[in-house]
């Protein structure tokens, strides 16, 4: 429990600086991480930003079934968020990979992507954390193996990052 308050508190000051600086903060994931990554983006962008002259710039990945079926079809699927990113990725942005095993290698591409442009990494995963866990520059592993679990915690935990930037900015 400890770790998931550090680790809230840490993407909680990414993403107020990221509002700050009017930074993109991406987000993807696969299967129900791809739902999870699609509902935060929501979240954040309606939940925490209506209303509000200046507003969060949340992109999730998943969200254009066009785009992945043609980087999936003409590359690989392991390309699908990658080259998405190749196209608005700007050194300081942010981007948050959400992979229930740790080893979703679509993910794992985008989160290599964005470290080598300059971009902060977040990787929230479940199991041991897999490759994610290492590859991002902080991580967030619910130590589980149960996928339904790992997943709903995933989904708590982005809930409570949303509420708490409803608290601080309202």
């Amino acid at each position: 429990m400890q770790e998931a308050l550090v680790f809230c508190y840490s993407i909680v000051g990414e993403l107020a600086g990221a509002y700050e600086k009017q930074s993109n903060i991406f987000i993807c994931g696969n299967g129900g991480s791809a739902a999870t990554a699609s509902h935060f983006a929501c979240d954040i962008n309606k939940g925490v930003s209506f209303g509000k002259e200046k507003r969060f710039r949340v992109i999730c990945l998943n969200d254009s079934i066009p785009t992945i079926m043609a980087y999936s079809n003409d590359v690989s699927y392991d390309s699908i968020f990658v080259e998405q990113l190749k196209n608005f990725m700007n050194a300081g942005d942010l981007l948050i990979g959400i992979s229930g095993s740790g080893n979703s290698g679509n993910v794992l591409n985008a989160v290599r992507y964005a470290n080598e442009k300059g971009g902060k990494t977040f990787g929230i995963c479940g199991y041991g954390g897999g490759r994610l866990k290492g590859t991002a520059q902080k991580s967030l592993v619910v130590n589980s193996k149960d996928m339904q679990k790992v997943e709903d915690a995933h989904l708590i935990i982005l809930h409570c990052v949303m509420q708490w930037f409803n608290a601080i900015n309202r």
